[in-house]
């Protein structure tokens, strides 16, 4: 009988996690296409290694967004495809996609997420032109 509840634990918590992993990726999507730096600070921890084109540097997630904001401002989504996505072996998330702006630019946009406190959070997010 241990075994048994101990098996349905396991599976109901991978199944939780399985599911709160797509629904941040559809989540993260959905606020690029948007371009709402709002939306996407919101997975932002305390910190976040943000770095857009040659600017790099570790900002507070207050000045990441405002970072992220010019940047959409600039650089107005036109569409967001999220091409590949997957999880290390020490169960961080990671998601790589295309940026295509109104104008007319293309990017390339990495970010990486980790578990704190129960919850994920971009630790690292990069803009780079393709």
């Amino acid at each position: 009988m241990k075994n048994f509840l101990l098996t349905i634990c396991i599976i109901v918590g991978f199944t939780m996690t399985t599911k709160a992993s797509f629904d941040i990726y559809s989540d993260i999507e959905a606020a690029f296409k948007s371009g709402s730096s709002n939306a996407i600070a919101n997975y932002f921890g305390t910190t976040v290694d943000l770095t857009i084109l040659s600017q790099e540097d570790v900002y507070s997630k207050a000045q990441a967004e405002i970072i992220l904001k010019n940047f959409f401002a600039k650089n107005t989504p036109k569409t967001f495809t999220i091409l590949h996505k997957g999880t290390s072996k020490e169960g961080a998330m990671y998601g790589i996609g295309s940026l295509q702006t109104n104008q007319g630019l293309s990017f390339r946009a990495c970010f990486y997420l980790k578990q704190t406190n129960g919850k994920f959070v971009i630790q690292e997010l990069r803009f780079e032109k393709q």
